[in-house]
């Protein structure tokens, strides 16, 4: 190889990985929005189908997650790396699509949750022992949620009711409640499991830990955002990525 290769080398590999991201992107938007179309407006819920209601449920809740995690990506600028204006705009996307978050907002909430990792300042940790789980996630939603996603939920659960024709069943087994089960599985896999205290001191100022789940388990749970002390290593890191981190910062003895 030449010199010549070798410094093209990187940017090669630059350009393969921010076209898989944009790839796995437009992929998990493009599957949520057909499932959540087709469970919402054209599936017909009765018994007889019980396998695909489970199959559509799950699939919802999951891709739900995924379209929180590309917006993540996005407020870190790592979707398409020095193009800010990209991300926002896809980051802005996912979020109305998800719940009608303002991604300004939460990028503002989650770049402070990133210097204040586990301290008072930090917007996801809830600071008052002993750390219970449904109070941490009430404390989760009364700082993430407010009128404007309950405002923009009930509208449009209005609109796709009454005017756009969808089924009532459909709107609340197939959307609401996988919408609600997201958040929570966000909260579990992605906040507090990683930053819950415990009685070993935390490694570094990162105040989080990872967990120790199969790739598939991994991606599964929250698209392997509970490998967390890696992410914090390297916040820019996409999350189909973080598997490749979790190895090599255990190489270097950085996680365990």
């Amino acid at each position: 190889m030449t010199a010549a290769d070798q410094l093209q080398e990187p940017e090669k590999r630059s350009k393969t990985i921010t076209l898989t991201n944009i790839a796995l992107a437009v992929a998990i938007i493009a599957s949520w929005l057909a499932a959540h179309i087709y469970s919402v407006f054209f599936f017909e819920l009765t018994t007889s189908v019980l396998p695909l209601v489970v199959v559509l449920f799950v699939l919802n809740t999951w891709l739900s997650v995924g379209l929180f995690i590309v917006a993540h990506d996005c407020m870190h600028g790592s979707l398409v790396p020095f193009r800010p204006a990209v991300n926002r705009a896809v980051g802005r996307l996912c979020l109305t699509l998800y719940a009608g978050f303002s991604y300004d907002d939460l990028n503002r909430k989650h770049h402070l949750h990133h210097r204040h990792a586990g301290t008072g300042e930090d917007p996801d940790f809830h600071d008052a022992p002993p750390y219970g789980y449904w109070r941490w996630f009430a404390n989760f939603l009364s700082e993430y949620f407010s009128w404007r996603q309950y405002a923009h939920m009930t509208v449009r659960f209005l609109v796709y009711v009454y005017v756009l024709g969808a089924h009532l069943e459909n709107a609340i087994l197939l959307w609401c409640i996988p919408a609600i089960l997201s958040a929570l599985q966000l909260f579990t896999f992605g906040t507090y499991l990683p930053h819950r205290p415990h009685r070993e001191p935390f490694a570094d100022r990162h105040r989080t830990i990872s967990n120790n789940y199969s790739w598939l388990v991994s991606l599964l749970t929250c698209f392997h955002f509970g490998y967390h002390h890696e992410h914090h290593l390297d916040p820019k890191m996409p999350w189909w990525r973080l598997p490749r981190a979790r190895k090599y910062f255990k190489q270097k003895g950085l996680v365990h």
